[in-house]
């Protein structure tokens, strides 16, 4: 199965990605990484919990932590039937870079260093902390913000918490922000042509250097990194009332036909399959 990288974008209202998903999600990312912590929370189920080279199952529902860049297999993969998943995506520094360092703050620092390795918890903390997760889903901005940070605190204090020891993209701090510096760049301009030349530039190597780097990096070559967020973004504006050739330039491709041929190989249906299908699902 191919690693591949998530391109997580947050809404204009807050500064954190949450997402909901009632059904299997079709098409969808399978074995993938991002550099944003990930809260997932399911309320009710079995499945197969693979993160790094941690491999097990799940039983009476799900509640895992999974640090930055640790790779892991989508929660609906194999499953059937009915299903829900509540997943909150954030940056380490999304709420400024010295956030975390307040000493009010210092067991959720520690709880987000634990989840590095992947941590899940147990069926405790499991019945405590999901209703709260559920009110992010209906809270306006600043409520919401509040709720994530007292749920982080509940899991910082978690008695059942339990490390998976699982691997990472192991990154050095100087390389972290060698990385950080691509990704910005690359999230700023993936709508445009890019040059090679300007992304080396941006983390500060030789075209040929940079290349090697990516590759080993990320386990994608600059091509493919570009096609996963170019496809990512034209899903979200495919929900939107707009021409199938105006989301095509939109997100960064200069062809249609280019744009479908790469939209059916990530997502599995064309971008017109695709928009029929999500709107003709029942709003969560």
């Amino acid at each position: 199965m191919k690693l591949q990288y998530e391109s997580v974008q947050s809404s204009a209202d807050s500064s954190f990605t949450l997402l909901h998903y009632t059904e299997v999600q079709q098409g969808s990312l399978l074995w993938h990484y991002h550099p944003e912590y990930e809260l997932v929370y399911i309320p009710r189920g079995q499945g197969r919990r693979h993160i790094g080279q941690h491999m097990s199952r799940f039983e009476g529902g799900e509640l895992v932590l999974i640090g930055p860049n640790l790779p892991h297999l989508s929660f609906s993969f194999g499953q059937q039937g009915a299903f829900e998943e509540i997943v909150v995506q954030l940056r380490a520094d999304f709420l400024g870079p010295d956030f975390w360092l307040r000493p009010e703050l210092a067991a959720i620092q520690q709880l987000l260093l634990r989840s590095h390795q992947g941590l899940a918890f147990g069926s405790a903390t499991h019945t405590a902390v999901g209703p709260a997760v559920r009110r992010l889903l209906s809270q306006p901005p600043l409520p919401r913000l509040l709720t994530l940070l007292e749920v982080l605190h509940q899991l910082a204090e978690a008695p059942d918490a339990q490390s998976l020891n699982a691997s990472r993209l192991d990154l050095n701090g100087k390389e972290q922000q060698r990385l950080s510096r691509v990704y910005d760049y690359l999230k700023q301009h993936f709508r445009r042509p890019i040059d090679v030349r300007a992304v080396a530039a941006a983390a500060n190597l030789s075209v040929p250097a940079f290349c090697r780097y990516f590759k080993k990096t990320t386990r994608l070559t600059l091509t493919e990194f570009l096609q996963a967020n170019r496809v990512n973004h034209a899903c979200t504006l495919l929900l939107e009332d707009r021409p199938i050739t105006e989301v095509c330039f939109a997100s960064g491709f200069n062809n249609v036909s280019h744009f479908n041929k790469t939209f059916r190989k990530h997502i599995g249906l064309s971008p017109s399959d695709y928009r029929r299908q999500k709107l003709q699902q029942p709003p969560s």
